[in-house]
């Protein structure tokens, strides 16, 4: 039977491309996207629902998906403080999960980052760290945690040390071999498809995703109609 996909993030960098494949999925009959405004976006199986991500429990019976896609994130440097940041990359993703999971949602497809631990140097990595053990303990038959390395594509807001990073990467691409591959640089698009991949597996379980088993499951392939 055709399920439903709830997605949170849909205007993001990995968000944006997610959309259309759901949308494009045999899979899916319903697309559920949480949005803090509307986007100009139609399509006869889309449902924009616009929340106030301070009151997703004031929503909790209209977040009901079989699949829920959570690619909720920012950065240090657009929330700009710790507490802005936390709020958004911890309690909007942990919340968003566990309303879902207590409406019998099936499985749970989340972004974090390479490195995410919760005993990590990095505040932005324990933070990841924190919001994957959170949602490790929700009912979800599945939980599938992806972890990209530095993600490449189109961004509104591009930041010099992002396009320095993102050069140095490619230049270096070739080296990163072996135990080094996970930290090659990965396209939003490949993560996109590698999420959709998993989603239609239909295993159950906690699945961490690293960046470099990522590419290779975007690369595999998806089933759309």
């Amino acid at each position: 039977m055709p399920k439903t996909a709830l997605i949170a993030g849909a205007s993001g960098l990995i968000g944006q491309q997610l959309l259309p494949l759901l949308l494009a999925s045999a899979r899916y009959s319903r697309v559920i996207a949480l949005v803090r405004k509307p986007m100009p976006l139609v399509h006869e199986k889309l449902e924009q629902l616009v929340v106030d991500f301070e009151r997703l429990a004031d929503y909790r019976q209209q977040l009901v998906a079989d699949d829920v896609f959570c690619c909720l994130g920012t950065t240090m440097r657009q929330s700009g403080s710790r507490e802005a940041f936390y709020k958004v990359d911890f309690t909007y993703v942990v919340k968003l999960a566990q309303l879902a999971a207590t409406n019998f949602g099936g499985q749970l497809l989340v972004v974090s980052s390479l490195g995410a631990d919760t005993h990590a140097g990095a505040y932005y990595l324990r933070v990841k760290g924190e919001m994957e053990e959170a949602v490790r303990q929700t009912t979800f038959h599945a939980v599938h945690i992806f972890r990209p390395s530095l993600l490449l594509g189109h961004r509104a807001t591009p930041h010099p040390n992002e396009r320095l990073a993102t050069a140095l990467l490619a230049v270096l691409k070739p080296l990163l071999l072996g135990p080094l591959r996970p930290y090659r640089a990965i396209a939003a698009d490949t993560v996109a498809r590698a999420m959709l991949r998993a989603a239609e597996d239909d295993g159950g379980g906690i699945r961490i995703h690293r960046s470099d088993a990522i590419a290779r499951e975007g690369r595999a392939g998806i089933l759309v109609g």
